[in-house]
């Protein structure tokens, strides 16, 4: 696909910025066809250094929470700065995605770029730690990596190249996240999908030289990439 919000972004200072395939661009793909409002408010979960909050705020027109546990939001707010936000238009919060610091129902949508795996993988999560801060009808977006099937009873030694056992327990197929997020009492299963977005994401990511891309690259110039996608979620309270 085309990704005409994020090639705005395509410089190398910004490009230095993300932790993983190119989450700009999973973002555009995860938002097309996005019923949230402009001027709403958006929980940005697991932001990181702010790339995809910048995004929501200057070409979505949200009022974003850039919530991350590891990331500084002295930084971040410094970031934001330096791209003409305001804080009337993007507020940093350090924040676990389990102990939300917010009031309920506080949220009229949240986006989660290529983190909810982390935390999400608890089918109670929903109910009980994030569901309460959205509103009533309010939507989750939510793009995590995953695998095409399945294969952690017999993985491919190429993904063992790049992670271990553990870390792969990350990464599940659309199935799995299917059932996980219909297990959840209080909202409405829209859509868990594959996406598009895989190989020019993880090429993006791998021209960085930090020590993960590197690492990375192993697992992937060995073609393990086939073994592997990103899935779409759309939820929405009820």
């Amino acid at each position: 696909m085309k990704y005409p919000i994020s090639e705005k972004y395509n410089t190398p200072e910004l490009e230095s910025k993300i932790m993983g395939p190119n989450p700009l661009k999973l973002q555009e793909e995860l938002l097309l066809g996005c019923k949230i409002e402009k001027g709403q408010k958006v929980c940005d979960l697991g932001s990181g250094q702010g790339l995809t909050s910048v995004m929501l705020a200057k070409d979505y027109g949200f009022k974003v929470y850039a919530c991350d546990l590891w990331s500084e939001p002295e930084e971040n707010e410094k970031f934001f700065a330096s791209m003409g936000l305001t804080s009337e238009q993007i507020v940093p919060v350090k924040a676990d995605a389990c102990d939300l610091p917010f009031e309920k129902e506080f949220f009229d949508a949240v986006v989660s770029t290529d983190s909810y795996n982390y935390f999400g993988r608890d089918e109670k999560y929903l109910d009980e730690k994030l569901l309460p801060f959205v509103r009533s009808g309010g939507l989750i977006y939510v793009t995590v990596p995953g695998m095409k099937k399945d294969l952690h009873d017999n993985l491919p030694s190429v993904l063992l190249l790049s992670w271990n056992e553990e870390q792969l327990d990350y990464l599940h197929d659309v199935q799995y996240w299917r059932s996980i997020v219909s297990k959840a009492e209080n909202c409405e299963v829209l859509e868990v999908s594959e996406m598009e977005s895989n190989e020019e994401v993880w090429a993006d990511w791998l021209r960085q030289t930090n020590e993960y891309a590197v690492g990375d690259r192993k697992t992937m110039e060995a073609g393990g990439g086939k073994y592997l996608n990103f899935i779409k979620i759309v939820l929405r309270k009820k």
